[in-house]
Parts: C-alpha cells; structure tokens; sequence
C-alpha cells in the first residue's frame, strides 16, 4: 500500500481501507497530505504492518516530516547530509524504464543540450546562466521554464532577486508532458540540472539523466561523492565552463552495468519493501 506518490491515489478515509496490509509506504515530498493524527490513525488500523517512509525533499526545506517519524518503522533519504545527521538510511531517487530503453544507437543530436522545470528562482538564475555561456559552444538548445499560473511568476519577480530582470514570455504555463519529455532528452546531447536552494540530495532529472546515458551538467557538487559519476559524463557548473575539459572533449562513456542498474526504480522498490 502506497499512501502518497506521483500519479497515485491517496486514501483521505482510513476507515474504508479493504484489507490489512504487511507494508504502508508514504512518500512525502515538498508537502505532505497528511495530519499526525491521520498516521496515528492508520497505524491502529494497520497494527500489523511495517510504516515505512521516504523522503525526498530536504529537511531544510520541509522541517515538519520530522514530527512524522515517530510513527514509523524505516526512514529513508534522497539527501546524504539529512542521512547522516539524523541517522535515516540514505536511498536516491531512480530512472524509470522509459529512460533506460531510450535509442543507444549513434545519431545526429537535434539538440546540444537541454532543460524543463518549473523555474525556482536559484534553478532559473543557474540555467540562465549555462545557457548564455554554453552558447558560445554550441548552437542548438531546448529550454522550458514553467509556472503553474501568470500570477506565480508576476509574485515570484516581485519577490525573488533571482527574477528581476525576467520577461514573462520566457516562461510556460502549461505543464511539459511526460511522454514529450522522453522524447526531448532522447533528442539532446546533454541535461542540464540546478537544483532548487536547500537541496542536497541529487534531483529526479539528475537520475533520469544517468538513466538515459546522458550527458549531465549540474550545480550539485555533492554528485562527485556517487558511484556512478565520471568527469567525461557529468560536469559540475560552479559559475563558469572550461571547455577544454574532459566532459566536452570525450563522448559518454559507458558506466559498470551493475551500478547502473541499482539505480533503476526496479531496485529503489527492492530496497524500501523487501
């Protein structure tokens, strides 16, 4: 049983639950739908059951799921510094298999690089930023800052230095579709990632990257620490590119199978249930 995910059902009644359960799993990101007493609730109806719970946000930015724990047999972590401070276990985030049967084949890139996310004001700062500069590398680029609404972005300008000087048709108001996403990063050279601030822990599209064998470039460089990291493949943006290094010189180079495959959302499950 699954409390809270992406594209998943969420029980508001507890009462009404079917059946008894052997693992209760909420994954809680930036928000959470649920009240402390809601999981008290759940834990006396499932007494049976192990309460697991994955967080992946940082703690920083979401300090509330600490009241949460209390009511749970595992806690696990996109975020290896909330890990190690408050002794949960460390898990990252995964690739789907959308990502992972993308064309491995040689082809012509119709884009160099590429970016879709909703423009927090630090990921918008950043992302401008690569992209003025990697443009004197290359020609052809794919970007798609979103917002949920108009007025999302018009106070996010009022408020956020980061957004002074943007225009408001650089952004979209419609959410990029996920099958048009696949297609996009299939289509592109190199990914590029800057998570929002207070993150630690390596973003959704960090993973996906990995997962597509592409080319990642990323103001986390936290991401050096991880197995799978290799400098022709993933390249750490720290104000400015030096284009004779190795990551813009070389072609993707191949990781060992097995770390590859660790991160698949195949073993993330295994990992948390079994």
């Amino acid at each position: 049983m699954i409390l809270q995910g992406k594209g998943i059902p969420i029980y508001t009644n507890f009462l009404t639950l079917p059946k008894k359960y052997d693992v209760v799993l909420l994954i809680s990101g930036q928000s959470l739908s649920f009240s402390e007493s809601m999981i008290e609730e759940l834990r006396k109806i499932q007494n049976q059951a192990k309460f697991i719970l994955y967080q992946w946000d940082s703690m920083e930015n979401f300090p509330y799921i600490k009241t949460m724990h209390k009511y749970f047999n595992e806690i696990y972590t996109f975020d290896r510094k909330d890990a190690r401070e408050n002794e949960l276990r460390f898990l990252p985030l995964f690739y789907s298999e959308s990502y992972s049967k993308m064309n491995l084949e040689e082809k012509g890139y119709k884009y160099d690089f590429c970016f879709v996310g909703t423009a927090h004001p630090q990921k918008y700062k950043f992302i401008k930023e690569m992209t003025n500069q990697l443009k004197s590398f290359y020609s052809k680029d794919y970007i798609y800052f979103y917002y949920p609404s108009p007025f999302v972005f018009f106070y996010r300008k009022i408020f956020n230095q980061e957004l002074k000087k943007a225009h408001f048709g650089e952004f979209h108001y419609t959410p990029f579709k996920e099958k048009d996403l696949i297609k996009l990063i299939s289509n592109s050279r190199i990914v590029l990632d800057a998570p929002q601030k207070g993150k630690l822990g390596l973003t959704m599209r960090a993973i996906e990257a990995l997962g597509a064998r592409k080319k990642l470039i990323t103001t986390n460089a936290d991401i050096k620490n991880y197995d799978f990291f290799r400098s022709e493949n993933i390249y750490v943006y720290n104000g400015k590119f030096d284009f004779e290094n190795s990551f813009f010189k070389y072609d993707y180079k191949e990781i060992n199978k097995k770390i590859y495959d660790d991160y698949s959302s195949n073993s993330w499950l295994r990992k948390l249930i079994y």
